[in-house]
């Protein structure tokens, strides 16, 4: 029984999202991929999580663009290249 009501917990899958970011002066834009963690399976919470992550490095949020499934990383790889779980 302990088995079964622990399953849905490990059963719980990653949470990435697609973003935009922009720096100012020089503007610099850039697409990216993030793995933001379960309990962020939102836009909104991803924004949240990701926007601190950002700005540590001078980048601002402009939106998040989508939630992406695990099975479906390898479709957006290439588009955020350096910046594919970068953050």
């Amino acid at each position: 029984m302990t088995v079964l009501c622990l399953a849905p917990a490990f059963a719980s899958a990653e949470c990435y999202a697609s973003y935009k970011a922009k720096r100012d002066d020089p503007l610099q834009l850039h697409f990216g991929v993030a793995e933001v963690g379960d309990g962020n399976c939102s836009k909104e919470a991803a924004g949240k999580v990701l926007a601190g992550r950002l700005a540590r490095d001078g980048w601002i949020l402009l939106s998040i663009v989508e939630m992406i499934p695990a099975d479906r990383l390898g479709e957006v790889k290439d588009r955020a290249g350096d910046y594919f779980l970068r953050y």
